[in-house]
């Protein structure tokens, strides 16, 4: 069971596995969030899996997020994802950035535009 986690994680990470199938996903925006849904394949079905994003003056911020869901089609993954993705933000906010937020993975990326390196 830990190691088809590790794996569904590694995927999602790396940005490959059922991500790339079908044609590009376009990001959502919600409530000055971006989000970008990432399902995957896993065993015949597609797996909630996305990104939420935030520009910030520091530069993007990131939280990925996997969920134990299954979808047979890859349009339901990519809509529920977008769903969870919303109850995510919506109840926690930005909090997801934080180190200390019930999250999957969070982390910063340093925006070209702020100079930052």
């Amino acid at each position: 069971m830990l190691s088809k986690l590790k794996g569904m994680w590694a995927r999602l990470v790396s940005r490959k596995g059922g991500a790339s199938e079908g044609p590009a996903i376009s990001a959502v925006e919600y409530k000055g969030y971006r989000i970008r849904p990432g399902p995957y394949r896993s065993n015949d079905h597609y797996q909630t899996a996305g990104t939420i994003e935030k520009d910030t003056p520091e530069g993007v911020k990131e939280h990925q997020f996997v969920r134990a869901d299954t979808y047979h089609s890859r349009d339901d993954a990519i809509a529920f994802t977008v769903l969870k993705a919303k109850q995510i933000i919506d109840q926690q906010g930005d909090r997801i950035f934080t180190s200390s937020a019930p999250a999957n993975s969070t982390r910063q990326r340093n925006s070209p535009l702020t100079g930052s390196c």
